[in-house]
Order: C-alpha cells, then structure tokens, then sequence
C-alpha cells in the first residue's frame, strides 16, 4: 500500500495522524478560538458572558469535535452534529446576532485550527497539509449550508410574527379596540400622538413596461418605499401599503405631541426617491383613539390634492382648506360643479381650462405644457368662455373657476385628474 492509499484524513502529520493532533490540541484551542470570536465580531463581545462560557463554548467544542471526525474518516459532518448546529444558529437569529458575525465566527475558529496545523507543518507534511486543506474547505461548505439555511428560516419566522403584530396593532388603532393590548405583544409603546399619512403612490416606469413582469416591480417598489420610510422615520413606523400607496402611521416627533413636519416630509421624499415614485401624502396628528378617523380624512386629503393638481409632497388640511370645503356636499358645491359641464363633452377644453389655471393663466406656459400652439390655447379658451360664460383670460376669475373645478372632481371622483 502507497501514502496515497491511505486514507487522506489519517495522512501522517509530524509522525502522528492529524486528526489525533488535533484531538490533542483541542483544550488549548477552544478558548484561543473564543477569544478571537470575540475579539473580532463586537456581537459576540456583547453576548453575556454566561453565553459567551456556556452555549458559544460548546459550540466550538462540538465544531472542532466534528473536524476530528472529518480528518479521522474523511466523512462530512454527522446529522447529528448539524441538527445540534441547526438549533444553535435557530438561538442565535432570535438573539438578532447577523447572519454575518455567525458565519465569520465558523471561519475564525476553521483558521484557529489551520494556523496551528500549518504553524507546526515541516516539508514532508505537505500531502497531509493539502488533504486537511480540502477538508476545511468541504467542512465550511457544509456548515455555511446549515448556518444559512437555519438562521433565515428562523428570520422569516420571526419577521412574519413580527409583521403580523405590527399589522395587529395598525388594526387597533384604525379601530381605537384593545390598543394596548396590541401594543404589548408587538412590543411597542402606544404612543401619545400619531401622524397619519395617506399616500398616493405613483406607478413605476418598469410597471409599464411590456417586457417586464409588472407584479415584481410592483413588489420591488413597495419593499423600498417602506424600507427607507422605516429608516428615516423610525423603526416604529406602521404601514399597509399597496402598489397604489396606502396608509402609514408614525409617533408623533416629541413629547409636545409636535408632528415635526419637515421630518415627515423629507422621510416622505426619500421613500419616494428610493423606490423611484412620486408621492402625494394627506398627513393629519391625532391622538391613538383617533387614528382611524384621521387615516379617513388624510385620504381624502391626498385625493384632494392629486386631483387637483398639486405637485408631490405632504399636504396638511390647512394646505388643501378651500379645496377641502368645496367637496363638501352642498347646493353651492352642485352649483360650481355645473359651470363647467358643458366642457364635459369635450374632453381637451375640461383638459385645457385646468391646465390654464395651475399655468397661472399663461397661455405661452399652457401651450407648452399642452404641447400645442399657442393659438390653439386662445382658440379653447374662447370656446371655453363660449359654452360656459367663465372668462378663462381674466384674472378676477380665477378663483372662481379653481373652485368649480374642485368641485366638479368632487362630485365625479372617476374621472382623470384635472392635470397629470
């Protein structure tokens, strides 16, 4: 029998088989192990010290244990040890230990072991040197395997519990029942004050696109949208949102129950930017009994808005007052309403008219939003002037004709935006 019909793993190493020097040398390596895990990943140097002695000790006790095994028989690791390893990296995922220090602490303790076999290697123990090598490697491949596997599995758990106390608790809120009761088991403190934000959410480029599948980058949308809410708004942000947009729920900014609007508004413009959208948000602040009355009148807010034409951005009720009034039923609101539905049948004079009025009643900036001549803008408008008796030209008017519009998009909320 030649070297190489030994096998690999029982390759001679200094005179004595590998894994039995290393079988030997476990004592000393466990704690060099220990304190370079610590030493290198600060969420293990956080960990209680009882941990730290107890459950991480046995762990690299049972990883060199199982390398033993390996250099002894070449095998991979044992079921047994990887069930073991299995429920170890399950504790540490619901520690919150990242996924990242878990797997480096494998790696540093395969390179605590690697360095005192190579550090100890002459030139004839350089076939056994390559077989542990192999081994290692094999040995990380499989451990990765389980680490990752385990711990993500345990992470989407833990995310879907999570998520589903969250939404547990934006529900109790809408519904002013059992807040407390919510907020304790998603471990969150019922906040005195809430900022309730409707959004409207505009469609993706990618959305549109034929060749792309329009339900992965509605998704995409969404995970950035409330990820960089979360990150600039806090990690207590609540939401329910779609493709469309939704409702978002956030504590007030201090204790003087302040919605620290400017904060708001750029936690808002960054979602925005992040997932590639604009945003039109009615925000309104109440209290935690409130929410859910608030959440209906910041949706009307962000209708308001949008229909009107406003451009992205929060809107407080104060912002959108005339325009909220007039959607209130009414004979007045009926009467504006029907100044401009002889309009209604053509379609671009409805179109024309409201893009005059947010253009400031410029026909050179009209006839370059609408892409058209000018003359064609004087042409519409005398026409509008004609079917209506409103004076489009006339500045006296503006705040007339601004009024019926709003008041036509109020009692006929199916129809396309006044302006796009």
């Amino acid at each position: 029998m030649t070297q190489h019909d030994v096998a690999p793993a029982r390759l001679p190493f200094g005179g004595v088989p590998g894994y039995q020097r290393l079988a030997e040398a476990a004592r000393e390596l466990v704690p060099l192990v220990l304190a370079r895990v610590v030493a290198e990943l600060p969420a293990y140097a956080r960990l209680p010290r009882e941990e730290l002695r107890g459950d991480i000790v046995r762990i690299i006790e049972r990883g060199i244990q199982s390398f033993v095994h390996m250099l002894r028989t070449g095998e991979p690791p044992s079921t047994m040890l990887l069930e073991a390893l299995h429920d170890d990296i399950v504790q540490r995922a619901e520690e919150g230990i990242p996924v990242e220090a878990v797997l480096s602490a494998h790696h540093i303790g395969v390179q605590v072991c690697w360095d005192h076999f190579s550090g100890q290697a002459g030139p004839e123990d350089l076939p056994a040197v390559v077989e542990v090598s192999k081994l290692q490697l094999r040995y990380l491949k499989d451990v990765t395997a389980v680490v990752s596997a385990a711990y993500f599995q345990e992470r989407q758990r833990i995310f879907t519990e999570e998520h589903a106390a969250r939404q547990a608790l934006l529900s109790a809120l809408l519904t002013g029942e059992q807040i407390a009761d919510a907020a304790a088991h998603a471990g969150i403190a019922v906040a005195p004050s809430y900022v309730v934000l409707g959004l409207r959410v505009a469609a993706h480029g990618d959305e549109r696109r034929p060749e792309v599948d329009a339900g992965v980058a509605a998704r995409r949308k969404i995970r950035r949208l409330r990820t960089e809410l979360e990150r600039t708004a806090g990690d207590t942000v609540l939401s329910r949102l779609t493709a469309a947009g939704g409702l978002v729920v956030l504590p007030a900014a201090d204790e003087d129950h302040a919605p620290g609007w400017a904060r708001i508004g750029r936690a808002v413009t960054a979602a925005g930017r992040a997932a590639g959208v604009a945003i039109t948000a009615g925000a309104v602040i109440a209290d935690a009994a409130e929410v859910g009355a608030a959440a209906a009148v910041a949706k009307e807010i962000r209708e308001i808005a949008h229909s009107a034409g406003y451009p992205p951005g929060v809107y407080e009720l104060s912002d959108v007052a005339l325009e909220f009034q007039l959607s209130r039923p009414g004979p007045a609101r009926d009467i504006l309403a029907a100044l401009v539905d002889p309009l209604t049948r053509t379609p671009e004079l409805l179109q024309t008219l409201s893009i005059h009025v947010d253009c400031g009643l410029s026909r050179k900036r009209t006839a370059k939003e609408l892409h058209v001549h000018p003359n064609t803008v004087d042409y519409r408008l005398r026409k509008i002037g004609e079917l209506t008796g409103l004076d489009p030209a006339n500045p006296a008017q503006l705040a007339r004709i601004r009024a019926a519009l709003v008041a036509r998009r109020a009692l006929h909320p199916a129809d396309p935006p006044l302006t796009d």
